[in-house]
């Protein structure tokens, strides 16, 4: 079982940024593809799609930029304000797991395993 502290950043009603958003941005900088992302984290190009939609129009400016297809291919690549907002995204993880390491890993001690 997965347990471990989940940072989410809320917005209104949607996570404007999360674990999953972060790994998802990390693979379209690696494939150039929001589909090639999917595929690799094993999701659906059209999760995957609704996931980027939802940070697009959160943020004050996109953190993925796509290209139409057409004989070249399309492709995607994250922004620069992408790229900022998941290096400080992660850099924030690291500060809560080093500043929370202890309270977490009591809280932790006392779930039911189930």
């Amino acid at each position: 079982m997965d347990k471990k502290l989940k940072i989410r950043i809320s917005y209104g009603t949607n996570t404007a940024m999360g674990p999953g958003k972060a790994e998802l941005l990390e693979t379209i900088q690696e494939c150039g593809s929001i589909s090639k992302a999917a595929k690799k984290m094993g999701m659906s190009y059209r999760r995957a799609w609704e996931l980027v939609n939802v940070m697009n129009q959160c943020f004050k400016y996109p953190l993925v930029i796509t290209a139409q297809g057409g004989t070249h291919g399309g492709g995607a690549e994250v922004s620069e304000l992408g790229i900022a907002v998941l290096q400080n995204y992660r850099k924030m993880e690291a500060k809560v797991a080093r500043f929370a390491g202890k309270e977490l890993t009591q809280i932790l001690s006392n779930l039911s395993g189930i």
